[in-house]
């Protein structure tokens, strides 16, 4: 996909912005040089290649995550903040209905 002088302008129109002629024409090589790239990333077969967690991991073999295993810490005290509340239902606070 290439762009033309006429889409910047349009896309800059649409953005609301006050774009001359020079700047027109740097976005669009730097457009088009982004699109280019994205084409070549597309072209490439990456059949068999395993997702990374991080980019890290494809050159560092033994990458420790840094992430704490997801375990309950405290105690469930829902029942004792939902005391002082004037309504609760099925752990829920009850509130008026405020929009018709």
């Amino acid at each position: 996909m290439s762009l033309t002088l006429s889409d910047v302008k349009r896309i800059a129109h649409l953005a609301q912005l006050d774009m001359d002629e020079a700047h027109a024409a740097t976005a669009l090589n730097e457009l088009n040089g982004i699109f280019a790239l994205a084409e070549q990333m597309q072209a490439i077969d990456t059949t068999g290649v395993a997702p990374l967690s991080q980019p890290l991991a494809a050159v560092m073999d033994t990458l420790t995550l840094r992430l704490r295993d997801d375990v309950v810490t405290e105690e469930n005290r829902r029942d004792d903040y939902q005391a002082p509340a004037p309504k609760t239902q099925d752990g829920l606070y009850l509130v008026p209905k405020v929009i018709e």
